[in-house]
C-alpha cells in the first residue's frame, strides 16, 4: 500500500481492531455524521480552555441558559424566561420543565448556580458576573436568582456568550471542581452524549444523540438560540491533521464534512459535484500574543516597536492563501463588520513598513538580545503559517528567536505557563480569536493582570474603559468607548491584530442546515 493510503486509514481508524469494536459495528446502517475537526480534541472541559475545538465539542454535550442568534442577540435557552426587578438589581430566571442530564438526573437550579460560579472564576465575562453579584442562589429547583450590586443589563448576554469560554451547565458534583482543574467526565444536558469509552486521543471522538433532550419548543433555530434538533443518531470526529489527507478522505466518501480546508485544495474539491466548498459567514481574528510577564515583551516600548514591522497581508497569505475573499486586512481590535469597529490608531499597522526603523526602536527601548520563544503548532496548518511568519519577522528585526514546536494540544496547554523561558515559559504565540465583536467577551482585550487571558496584560485604563462600556446607555456611546479602547490598545499592545479570516469548509452536498460561524451539529441534516 502507498504511504498516503496508510496515513488516511490510520487517521480514520479503520484498522481491524477498530472495525471489530462492538459499538462501531452496531452503528452500521444508522444515521451517522463523520466530521473532521480543525485540530485534535486535546482538552474536553470548555471552562478550562479557550480552544475553539473544545468550544465546538461543548456545544454538543452541554446546553446553556441563553443562546445567541445570528446577530449575537441573547434569547432564553434552558430558561423559560426571566424577570428583572428592583431597578435592575434582581434577576429571576426560571428553568424549563423536563430538563435532564445525560446521567438521567434532572437539571436543578443549584447545578446551574455551581456551573455559573465555576465559569465565573475562569472566564473574563464570567468574572464580571461574579464581581457584580451580591448573591447567586437557587431558591428552589427551577429558580436561579441574581442579586446585583449595580445594574448589569447584559447579564443574559454574558451567560449565553458565544466563542471561547462558554458557560456550560453541568451537574453540581462536577461544577464543584476548581476552575483551575480540568473536568474530564463529560455529563451535560445537550443534544449529544459524549462516548468516553470510544475516545482515542489524537484519532477519534464520538457522540450519540441524547434521547432525553428536549429542544426548546419556541423560537427560531439560529446559532445557539432556538430549538436544537439533533438529526443524526451518531456523530464521529476523526482527527486528520494533514489537510490533503482530509481532502482525500472526503473525496473518497470516508468522511462527510471538513471543518476547514485550504484554498490550494478548493479547486480539486469543487470539481466533485457531490461536494460543497464555501467560506463560512463569520470573520475570525488572528493575533500575535505577547507575554507581559517575561522579558523582552514586559516592556511596552518593545511591544509597540513590533507594530511597525507587521504586514497583515503577509500573515493572511501565509495562513489562508492568496485569495483576498478569504480574509480582511487593515483591521484593528474589533471585528471589522462589527458596530464597534474603528479606524482609530490603525496607522500603526497600515503606514509604510520600515524594518530598519523597527530595529532602531527596539534598541532604544532596551532590547538587549534576550531570547524570544515563539510557540508553533505544527499540526494546525493556519497557525503554523502564522507562527512561521512571526518567527521570521522577529529575526529580521534583530531579535534572538527560538521556535519551539509541538502539537496544538500541547501548545494550547503550555500557554498557561507563567514561568521564565528556562522553566517552560514562552514569549509569543499566535492564534485565532472568535467573539471580538465587542469588549464583552473579547479575551484579548481583558487586561486585569494575573486574571487576564494567557499573556496576562495589565492595563488599568483598558479595564476602566471596558467597565464604562458595560454600563454605557446606548450603542453610540459604546462605539465611542470602543474607539478609545482601540487607541489605548495600540499604546499598551496586549497583542497585535494580524488580520481576519473566513474559514473555508467543505462537505457532502446532501448535507444542509449549517449554522453561521463555528460548526454546530444540531440542525445539520442529510437530504
Amino acid at each position: 500500500m502507498s504511504g498516503p493510503t496508510l496515513t488516511r486509514r490510520a487517521a480514520l481508524g479503520t484498522g481491524a481492531a477498530l472495525l471489530a469494536a462492538p459499538r462501531l459495528a452496531a452503528a452500521q446502517g444508522r444515521r451517522v455524521l463523520k466530521f473532521v475537526p480543525q485540530a485534535d480534541l486535546a482538552v474536553l472541559d470548555p471552562v478550562f480552555t479557550t480552544a475553539a475545538v473544545t468550544t465546538n465539542h461543548s456545544a454538543m454535550v452541554f446546553d446553556y441558559l441563553y443562546g445567541l442568534d445570528a446577530k449575537f442577540r441573547p434569547h432564553p435557552q434552558m430558561v423559560a424566561g426571566h424577570t428583572v426587578e428592583n431597578d435592575g438589581l434582581t434577576w429571576t430566571m426560571t428553568l424549563r420543565e423536563g430538563l435532564k442530564f445525560h446521567d438521567g438526573e434532572p437539571v436543578r437550579a443549584r447545578d446551574c448556580v455551581a456551573s455559573i460560579k465555576r465559569w465565573g472564576n475562569r472566564d473574563m465575562y464570567g468574572q464580571e458576573v461574579i464581581a457584580r453579584a451580591d448573591e447567586i442562589s437557587a431558591p428552589d429547583d427551577r429558580t436561579i436568582r441574581f442579586r446585583l450590586k449595580k445594574p448589569f443589563p447584559g447579564l443574559h448576554a454574558a451567560l449565553g456568550k458565544n466563542g471561547a469560554s462558554v458557560c456550560p451547565m453541568m451537574p453540581e458534583r462536577l461544577a464543584a471542581t476548581e476552575a483551575t482543574r480540568q473536568v474530564t467526565e463529560m455529563v451535560g444536558s445537550g443534544p449529544y452524549r459524549f462516548l468516553a469509552d470510544e475516545r482515542m486521543a489524537g484519532a477519534r471522538a464520538a457522540y450519540a444523540r441524547f434521547e432525553g433532550y428536549l429542544p426548546r419548543p419556541d423560537g427560531t433555530a439560529s446559532r445557539t438560540a432556538g430549538p436544537k434538533v439533533a438529526h443524526f443518531d451518531r456523530v464521529e470526529w476523526t482527527i486528520i491533521p494533514d489537510q490533503a489527507t482530509a481532502a482525500s478522505a472526503l473525496l473518497a466518501g470516508e468522511v462527510d464534512w471538513l471543518e476547514v480546508t485550504n484554498n490550494d485544495l478548493a479547486p480539486l474539491l469543487k470539481r466533485n459535484r457531490g461536494l460543497n466548498v464555501h467560506v463560512v459567514d463569520d470573520l475570525f481574528s488572528t493575533i500575535m500574543r505577547f507575554n507581559w510577564l517575561q522579558p523582552p515583551f514586559d516592556k511596552p516600548a518593545i511591544r509597540r516597536a513590533i507594530l511597525g514591522a507587521v504586514s497583515q497581508e503577509d500573515f493572511m497569505t501565509a495562513a489562508y492563501g492568496t485569495d483576498p475573499a478569504a480574509w480582511e486586512i487593515g483591521v484593528g481590535y474589533f471585528t471589522s463588520d462589527s458596530p464597534m469597529a474603528s479606524k482609530v490608531g490603525l496607522e500603526a499597522l497600515t503606514s509604510r513598513r520600515d524594518l530598519a526603523k523597527v530595529k532602531r526602536e527596539l534598541q532604544a527601548a532596551g532590547y538587549a538580545g534576550e531570547r524570544v520563544v515563539v510557540l508553533q503548532a505544527d499540526d494546525y496548518p493556519s497557525l503554523k503559517g502564522l507562527a512561521e511568519v512571526t518567527a521570521d519577522l522577529l529575526k529580521q528585526v534583530g531579535m534572538n528567536v527560538e521556535v519551539q514546536n509541538g502539537d496544538w494540544g500541547t501548545i494550547s496547554t503550555r500557554r498557561a505557563n507563567r514561568g521564565p523561558l528556562d522553566k517552560g515559559g514562552w514569549s509569543v504565540f499566535v492564534t485565532g480569536l472568535g467573539n471580538t465583536i465587542d469588549p464583552g467577551g473579547h479575551l484579548g482585550l481583558r487586561a486585569n493582570g494575573a486574571r487576564a487571558w494567557f499573556g496576562w496584560p495589565d492595563s488599568p485604563k483598558l479595564e476602566e474603559l471596558r467597565q464604562d462600556w458595560i454600563t454605557a446607555p446606548d450603542p453610540v456611546a459604546q462605539a465611542a468607548l470602543c474607539a478609545e479602547m482601540q487607541r489605548q490598545a495600540f499604546q499598551d499592545v496586549p497583542y497585535i491584530p494580524l488580520g481576519e479570516y473566513r474559514t473555508l469548509t467543505a462537505h457532502k452536498s446532501d448535507l444542509s442546515g449549517f449554522a453561521p460561524g463555528a460548526p454546530l451539529f444540531y440542525g445539520v441534516r442529510r437530504g
